[in-house]
């Protein structure tokens, strides 16, 4: 019932679904590596996080929990001398599937580049026109990011304000110094990866997103067959892009939010023709071949 509430939410407000949004978000600051993990300043971190995430309005509209958009954000602690953390950050979200338990995995990305300062009990401040902090920079970067993919399996192309803020995010932040926010940061990047997705030539992919979770997914309990066929399709038009930009960042960014998804949907339930599924699967994602050999003919 709850999940069913989110999505009557999203069909009832259409595209404005993503001003309804706000966050429920689970911080872990994993310190292992440095052999210090037991101190507080860790718990600092995660605790101060979590509130800054949950409790900002970054949508201008508050809601109960139940509505809000389930996500995680892993920190592992490579370094850290002082006030100054080397580390990685994982961040994933997902949205809930209409007349089901299920939720569906949108975004699912590993920040390598994520250095900056933290002292504890200090607030965390967001400041949407100039730089205040790379840790403020980052997490709010990946939270628009969150409502921008969110926003676009609903409705097509919904995503779009939220994609511009985290432009805007991206643009003030490139003087900071810190990697992640340029050309220069390499092809795994924020940068690489909010370019590709603001570019008319993966237009398909935020149309992929769409299709496969509004035409497909949110359909599954309907129609499984049509449904599946409209998620291989959606699948198949992302052969497009890889066309003419093999090996793009913000496809194998999708695959890895997808990947094993794609796998359970297409080896169960009702069979349909997959042929051209497998042809576009082997070739976009050649390294998830033992996923792929899991789908039925």
């Amino acid at each position: 019932m709850i999940k069913l509430i989110h999505y009557c939410l999203y069909l009832m407000i259409g595209c404005a679904v993503a001003q309804a949004q706000e966050f429920n978000a689970s911080v872990v600051v994993n310190a292992d590596k440095t052999g210090s993990e037991s101190l507080p300043i860790y718990k600092n971190l995660e605790k101060q996080l979590t509130e800054f995430i949950n409790n900002t309005s970054w949508t201008g509209q508050r809601l109960d929990n139940n509505q809000r958009i389930n996500c995680s954000f892993v920190i592992a602690v490579s370094e850290n001398k002082g006030d100054k953390f080397s580390t990685q950050l994982q961040v994933s979200a997902s949205r809930p599937v209409y007349d089901s338990s299920y939720e569906s995995l949108i975004y699912n990305y590993n920040d390598k580049n994520f250095d900056f300062d933290f002292i504890s009990f200090q607030n965390i401040i967001f400041n949407p026109s100039q730089f205040e902090s790379n840790l403020a920079s980052v997490i709010t970067f990946h939270l628009y990011m969150i409502l921008a993919m969110d926003a676009d399996t609903f409705a097509n192309s919904g995503g779009d304000k939220y994609f511009l803020k985290a432009q805007k995010i991206l643009d003030y932040s490139q003087s900071s110094g810190f990697d992640g926010w340029s050309a220069s940061s390499g092809q795994q990047s924020r940068f690489t990866l909010l370019e590709q997705l603001l570019s008319p030539t993966f237009k398909p992919l935020r149309s992929c997103l769409y299709q496969y979770h509004r035409l497909g997914l949110d359909q599954m309990t309907d129609d499984p067959e049509g449904a599946k066929i409209q998620i291989s399709k959606a699948i198949v038009s992302l052969q497009s892009i890889n066309n003419r930009r093999p090996n793009s960042f913000s496809i194998r960014v999708f695959f890895d939010a997808k990947g094993d998804e794609i796998a359970n949907i297409f080896s169960d339930g009702p069979q349909v023709p997959v042929d051209d599924l497998l042809t576009a699967l082997t070739q976009m994602s050649p390294t998830s071949s033992e996923r792929w050999r899991r789908i039925k003919f």
